[in-house]
């Protein structure tokens, strides 16, 4: 069952109370990568030649997979939230588990892509290594693309950390029917950081492609 914390006068105010702290904080999340987009964007904006080139060095294959392999663990999580609805803990922990698989497999083709970028030398500092146009421009826009999807990954690390506690106490049978309330929160993180990789892709991966 369900504790109920002093502060609060029902299990329902409780609820409602977790839910609406969840939403305030993805609305500050919000803000957060709405700030470097709109950044990105203008930079985009006045250097979009520079963007174009550079972008199209990036591997759109393993965007595109890792796209795909997202879409498929916000389908998985909220299977897991159905199953946690019904009570069913085995296919909980299992679609969770899935879920936390999916979410590696993103980090592992992230990290392959920071690792060839590494070895073609566009790591923006001292060693970038440009051959193209624009040189200092280009250098920009994969100083926009390090930071956007090293906050994203590092938002897909702590998601992989919640949803290993959510996995312990499912297994340990903390969730009921009448009590999943952190795993529909958990779940609720979980799109969010899915949603923001669905505008990340466009606008890095994306940028005027048919040139």
């Amino acid at each position: 069952m369900e504790t109920l914390a002093h502060q609060f006068d029902d299990v329902e105010q409780q609820r409602e109370a977790s839910t609406l702290g969840m939403w305030i904080f993805l609305a500050t999340e919000v803000l957060f990568f709405g700030g470097m987009l709109l950044a990105y964007s203008v930079y985009r904006t006045l250097y979009f030649s520079a963007f174009a080139e550079a972008s199209r060095d990036l591997d759109i294959v393993l965007g595109s997979v890792n796209t795909a392999v997202l879409l498929c663990s916000s389908l998985t999580m909220a299977m897991a939230v159905y199953q946690a609805e019904r009570g069913n803990v085995k296919r909980l922990v299992r679609f969770i588990g899935l879920t936390m698989l999916l979410g590696t497999i993103f980090l592992a083709i992230k990290f392959y892509e920071y690792y060839e970028k590494y070895k073609e030398g566009l790591i923006p500092g001292a060693h970038f290594t440009w051959h193209g146009s624009d040189a200092d421009h280009a250098s920009l826009f994969f100083i926009a693309y390090f930071i956007l999807t090293g906050m994203h990954a590092l938002h897909m690390i702590v998601g992989l950390g919640l949803m290993s506690v959510l996995a312990i106490l499912a297994w340990k049978g903390r969730f009921t029917p009448a009590y999943y309330t952190p795993v529909e929160l958990g779940g609720l993180y979980w799109h969010f950081v899915d949603v923001v990789w669905v505008f990340l892709f466009p606008l890095l991966y994306l940028v005027h492609r048919s040139s």
